[in-house]
């Protein structure tokens, strides 16, 4: 049977992979924060998942506003990774498992998910930076395959905190179920406190985020229990991205142990966090 292994929460800003596709991460600027991932890396070096189940949200490249799933999840055997106007990232396109996606869609809809599933999707750096904060040299190809789950943080009604967690307990339930053996991590990416526009453009909210980070562990049922009004004021209209953590809490365990963590201020205008869990088993 399929086991999981660790779960990883991280910041997908853009420029932190801009950062280490043009070789910045010793600068001033950025080393603070690619110190921090450091520890992070190196355990994760030495526990290689088969699969990496990332939760991501698509940035209008691959999902056009015209047509926005509530959650989304891709089936397909490989993804290239999208052109997001300034050309394609110079990483390694993404090796799907379409057969543990499409036991994925099954057990979720049978869970009472309605899924959208994507046969065909180019990722961005909502799923990418996630990746390479994990693996900063692929080489060639990447060290895992990737089954890609899709969330609306961009346009209301998202769906709640429960509700993500809840998916992601449904998640864990569905990846254990899996008649293979097979290692698999899994990803909650976004956030930490940001905003790009409006009155509050640039906001930083620390405090909300250290408490975050904190009961993302121990206290996930307090997190799930905040609105998307709660998410907005604290984090900001960008910092709801951090429903995406829960979906990925929600998939471990009950007994998880806190590996390493790190946060900085700034990453561009975000303020950037990894936290990386060994999951321990059990229910």
């Amino acid at each position: 049977m399929a086991e999981i292994i660790w779960g990883l929460a991280t910041s997908h800003v853009p420029s932190i992979g801009a950062a280490m596709d043009h070789g910045k991460t010793a600068d001033p600027y950025w080393k603070p924060l690619f110190d921090g991932y450091g520890p992070a890396r190196a355990w994760m070096a030495e526990r290689t998942p088969d699969v990496a189940v990332i939760i991501y949200n698509d940035h209008a490249n691959a999902v056009g506003l015209d047509l926005v799933p509530t959650f989304g999840i891709g089936t397909a055997a490989s993804y290239e990774v999208a052109d997001e106007g300034w050309g394609r990232r110079p990483v390694p396109h993404v090796t799907g498992s379409p057969e543990l996606s499409a036991h994925l869609v099954g057990e979720l809809v049978d869970a009472g998910f309605d899924l959208a599933t994507f046969h065909r999707l180019d990722v961005d750096h909502g799923l990418t930076v996630p990746l390479s904060v994990y693996c900063p040299d692929p080489g060639e190809s990447w060290p895992c395959a990737v089954v890609p789950v899709l969330v609306n943080v961009i346009q209301y009604p998202q769906p709640t905190a429960a509700r993500c967690h809840a998916l992601g307990r449904a998640l864990g339930a569905a990846i254990r179920s899996f008649p293979q053996d097979m290692k698999v991590a899994v990803f909650g990416t976004g956030g930490m406190s940001h905003q790009l526009a409006g009155a509050r453009a640039g906001l930083i909210n620390s405090a909300f985020d250290r408490m975050f980070l904190q009961s993302i562990e121990s206290e996930p049922e307090k997190l799930a229990a905040l609105t998307r009004e709660d998410y907005i004021r604290e984090a900001g209209t960008e910092g709801m991205e951090l429903i995406m953590w829960l979906v990925m809490r929600g998939a471990l365990s009950d007994r998880i142990a806190r590996v390493h963590d790190t946060y900085h201020v700034p990453a561009s205008n975000t303020a950037a966090a990894l936290a990386l869990f060994e999951d321990l088993g059990g229910s």
